[in-house]
């Protein structure tokens, strides 16, 4: 599908704190998380510093004033090779503003901002049965089959 050009889609900076946290808030509501998302939000320094560094990119896609796409993602400096790669962390469009390539859209900034990184290669996970994701990305790039686990830090489950 075609990008809406009524959208406008914005590589953040630090000094875009303000658009940083209506990504967030937008994050909780499209991952019906919003707690996790707002409730202990960084300080404006620490998310400035954060938007400035070298390993963290956010894209977001704004109507108007209104943060209505976000995309987190963060640099790793490879050890194998001199080389980097991006890993898409979070991505999510408002569940009013989907189907208008706005995900697309951001994708491709953030292929700009991985060029502009050296990065060699971007990559993301999508759950079983997000069916949208897994569409966006088949679309994308190339699909590989793996396992995923999370390891605690405490010794317990979870």
């Amino acid at each position: 599908m075609p990008f809406d050009p009524s959208f406008r889609i914005q590589l953040l900076s630090g000094e875009d704190i303000a658009a940083m946290r209506g990504m967030l808030a937008m994050f909780g509501d499209a991952f019906d998380e919003r707690a996790t998302y707002t409730r202990d939000q960084p300080d404006d320094a620490y998310l400035a510093a954060l938007l400035s560094s070298e390993t963290f990119i956010a894209v977001a896609a704004m109507s108007e004033a209104t943060v209505v796409g976000g995309l987190a993602a963060y640099v790793l400096p490879k050890f194998e090779q001199a080389r980097k790669e991006i890993y898409i962390y979070d991505l999510a469009v408002h569940a009013s503003f989907r189907r208008r390539g706005i995900a697309t859209a951001m994708i491709e900034e953030l292929k700009n901002a991985a060029r502009a990184r050296s990065a060699y290669v971007i990559y993301v996970q999508a759950d079983h049965g997000d069916d949208a994701a897994i569409a966006l990305y088949t679309k994308l790039g190339v699909r590989e089959d793996v396992l995923h686990f999370d390891i605690p830090l405490d010794g317990k489950d979870g």
